[in-house]
């Protein structure tokens, strides 16, 4: 994979993620191969990215981890992510691990680009989906008088059967809640309610069982920081991203209690 193509395939991974991204991103010093802003209810998260389209032999050493260090200081960026198609030396892996660097070398490139293309498919395959019921109703079909073979519509029926014309209304098949709801939880404002909610009953709950103040007080952070992380985790595929949806929305629903317990 020569550089610009990684460089491309990278983007697109994050556009899908939701930044908003900027290939070969200038500074007054430096050319970022991609500045990606995260937008939140907290404000804009930046992240900078290096593409690296090293052969195997050459591996990537701490040098270009400490120059983007500068770069992310520059920009005020929260993330430093380095890709590459080869590999890391030791001292730039334990360099990343102290530090708020993402690395991926070929092998984590290889998954990342199974699960996009996985995630592709997954997008074709919803929007091909047909509604059969509309397509009875608009069809006005005639059945041929010919005697030849007949041509079997099965696959396009994903295993509901075939496109076949009925006296009577055929009955759409119902499909599974959680999909649609899926989008809406994943909304931050929505997890923040849930989350404040949730918290809500759990500290009334323990309050009936105990009169302490104290144990009331921990006991909303503590549900509150679970349900965040857990709620998150759940809906999120990639780690990073769901750590960085789950603080934002714990600082939220813990200051929102803050201001009920201050003020009400």
């Amino acid at each position: 994979m020569d550089k610009n193509r990684l460089v491309r395939f990278m983007a697109r991974v994050m556009e899908e993620s939701g930044f908003k991204v900027y290939q070969n991103f200038q500074t007054s010093r430096h050319i970022i191969d991609i500045y990606g802003v995260l937008p939140t209810i907290l404000g804009d998260i930046g992240v900078v990215v290096a593409c690296k389209n090293y052969d195997e032999r050459w591996e990537v050493g701490m040098d270009v981890l400490k120059e983007m260090e500068m770069v992310a200081k520059t920009l005020k960026a929260s993330k430093v992510v380095v890709v590459t198609t080869s590999y890391f030396t030791d001292s730039a892996n334990n360099y990343a691990g102290r530090r708020n660097i993402k690395l991926i070398d070929k092998d984590g490139l290889m998954v990342l680009a199974k699960r996009f293309t996985q995630h592709q498919e997954e997008l074709v395959e919803e929007e091909s989906v047909v509604d059969y019921e509309d397509v009875e109703e608009e069809t006005d079909y005639t059945p041929s008088s010919s005697s030849g073979p007949s041509v079997s519509l099965g696959f396009l029926s994903r295993g509901k059967g075939s496109l076949k014309k009925s006296t009577g209304r055929t009955r759409k098949p119902s499909e599974p809640v959680w999909p649609r709801l899926r989008p809406l939880v994943k909304n931050p404002i929505v997890l923040i309610i849930i989350v404040l909610l949730l918290s809500k009953l759990i500290t009334y709950l323990v309050e009936l069982s105990s009169n302490s103040t104290a144990m009331s007080g921990m006991s909303t952070i503590v549900s509150s920081a679970i349900l965040s992380y857990g709620l998150v985790l759940i809906l999120e595929r990639d780690l990073n991203a769901a750590l960085v949806k789950g603080t934002t929305v714990f600082f939220v629903a813990l200051l929102i209690n803050v201001l009920l317990i201050l003020y009400f």
